[in-house]
């Protein structure tokens, strides 16, 4: 395994790869404690990629992702990869495209243990009524990534 962590406009990041994929990116409130480890070519081009996205020269990443999870989660992640950079959608329209339409709680907790976010963007799923919702990094990394991609404009 490796790891690297390095700063941010939204603060301290980490990326973790094992083999040929990344599997974790921690986010600032989960980076205490963590070390950095041996780097790589996948971890720096992640790096690179994730820190293009914040200076909005990105907005699709082209790496190669193996997070672990469930199957239904492994189906949650990848419905969330196909939410177009700059849009949100409801936890409840996230449940009916996993094909678990009444689901909607259980696709919150898959994003709450979505082990790559921002690469795979659990941040543009919102509740029914436009409010944020919850995220494992904090609501106002949540609204300053949707700000970041000018999905929110300016609501709360």
């Amino acid at each position: 395994m490796e790891r690297i962590l390095f700063h941010s406009p939204a603060g301290p990041l980490g990326l973790e790869a094992e083999g040929e994929g990344l599997t974790a990116l921690y986010l600032p409130s989960q980076c205490a404690g963590l070390t950095a480890g041996r780097s790589s070519p996948l971890l720096e081009e992640a790096k690179a990629q994730v820190l293009a996205y914040f200076r909005g020269e990105r907005r699709v990443f082209s790496l190669p992702l193996t997070p672990r999870g469930t199957l239904f989660r492994q189906s949650v992640w990848k419905c969330l990869r196909d939410i177009p950079y700059g849009t949100v959608i409801s936890y409840k329209e996230l449940a009916r495209r996993v094909g678990r339409p009444k689901g909607f709680q259980a696709v919150g907790q898959a994003n709450r243990f979505n082990p790559l976010p921002i690469l795979i963007p659990c941040h543009r799923v919102v509740a029914a009524d436009g409010s944020l919702g919850g995220y494992a990094g904090g609501l106002e990394l949540k609204e300053f990534l949707l700000n970041l991609e000018g999905a929110r404009n300016g609501k709360k």
